[in-house]
C-alpha cells in the first residue's frame, strides 16, 4: 500500500479545511442546492474537487449506499474518525495524509483528506473525515455530529487504552451507529490508539476485542506516535469497504493477492483454527474473536 508517495503524473494530496454542511441546514442559510453542482460525481467515482473549493455537499451527492462504478474509475470513499478528544483522531488523520509531527500545527485547520492508496494491487481513494470534534458554537456542534453519523461509507472510532472513559464512549458511538444506520452493513474498524503507553494502560487488549465481537466489528490497536498498526488500519477499512461492495469473485481474487504475502506460519495457524473451532463451540467463539483482528475477512 502507498500512503505517503504519489505515482508520477498524479495530482498531490488534496485537503479541505471545511467541514461539509447538510442541504437541510444550507437551505436555512439561503444556500443553494449543492445536488445541482455539477462539479461533485457521485460516490465511487473520481472526484475532481480541489484545494481551497469551498463547494458544499450534500447525503444525495456523497450517499453511502451508492454503488462502486462499475466502469473501472477510480473509487472513492469517505472514512469518518470518531472518538472523544485526546484519542488520537487527528494524529491518526495527519499519518494517512503524510503530514510530519512537526508540521501539524500548520495543518490545525484542516479536517478532511483525500489520498489515493494502492491495496492489494488496486487504488482507491479515500476521504478521511476529521470532523467529530468541531471548534464551531455549541449550537452547531450537534448537526455537525449527527451528519458525521449519516454520511460515511466506513467508520473508525477511535479509544485511547490509557483512559477507560473513552473506551466506554466508542462503544457507545457503535450503538449510535447500529441505531442510526441499523439498515445498512458499514464497515467499522474499533481501534485502541497509544498502544505504546504500555504503563498506562487501563484497557486490557481482550477487552477491545471483547467489545468488537459483541458489536460485530473489526478491531486493531495502534500507536500514532510510533506509526504502528497506522498503514494497516487504513489498508483494512479498503479491505472492509471492498468486501462489502464487490462480488464474491473479484474479493476472492483480492484474497489471492493478499495471501500470497502471508507468512507459512500465519497460514497453518489459521487453517488449525479453523479445524478445531468445527467441533468446539466454546473454541468457535475464541476463533471469532480472533478474526476480529483480521481486517481482511468480513
Amino acid at each position: 500500500m502507498t500512503l505517503n508517495t504519489q505515482k508520477e503524473g498524479k495530482e498531490p494530496l488534496r485537503r479541505r479545511a471545511s467541514t461539509p454542511i447538510p442541504s437541510s441546514r444550507l437551505a436555512s442559510r439561503g444556500g443553494r442546492d449543492p445536488s445541482a453542482d455539477p462539479y461533485h460525481p457521485p460516490l465511487a467515482q473520481s472526484a475532481s474537487y480541489h484545494p481551497g473549493d469551498k463547494s458544499i455537499h450534500s447525503r444525495a451527492d456523497w450517499s453511502s449506499d451508492s454503488d462502486s462504478d462499475s466502469s473501472g474509475s477510480e473509487s472513492l470513499y469517505r472514512v469518518v474518525l470518531l472518538g472523544d478528544h485526546g484519542v488520537g483522531k487527528s494524529s491518526l488523520a495527519n499519518i494517512f495524509a503524510g503530514i510530519q509531527e512537526k508540521d501539524a500545527h500548520k495543518h490545525a485547520s484542516e479536517d478532511i483528506y483525500e489520498k489515493t492508496l494502492t491495496v492489494d494491487e488496486e487504488e482507491t481513494t479515500l476521504v478521511v473525515m476529521d470532523t467529530w470534534e468541531t471548534e464551531k458554537q455549541e449550537e452547531d456542534e450537534k448537526w455537525v455530529q449527527d451528519y458525521c453519523m449519516q454520511v460515511g461509507n466506513a467508520y473508525i472510532i477511535v479509544y485511547s487504552i490509557t483512559d477507560r472513559s473513552s473506551f466506554e464512549s466508542a462503544s457507545e458511538l457503535r450503538i449510535q451507529l447500529r441505531r442510526i444506520r441499523q439498515a445498512e452493513n458499514i464497515p467499522i474498524i474499533l481501534v485502541g490508539n497509544k498502544s505504546d503507553l504500555v504503563r498506562s494502560r487501563e484497557v486490557a487488549v481482550e477487552e477491545g476485542r471483547a467489545c468488537a465481537v459483541v458489536f460485530d466489528c473489526k478491531f486493531i490497536e495502534t500507536s500514532a506516535s510510533l506509526h504502528h498498526n497506522v498503514h494497516e488500519l487504513f489498508e483494512g477499512i479498503v479491505r472492509q469497504i471492498r468486501l462489502r461492495q464487490d462480488s464474491k469473485e473479484i474479493n476472492e481474487r483480492r484474497r489471492s493477492v493478499y495471501k500470497r504475502k502471508e507468512s507459512i506460519t500465519k497460514k497453518a495457524r489459521r487453517f488449525l483454527d479453523r479445524l478445531v473451532a468445527k467441533n468446539n463451540k466454546k473454541m468457535a467463539m475464541k476463533v471469532r474473536s480472533k478474526s476480529c483482528h483480521d481486517l481482511a475477512v468480513l
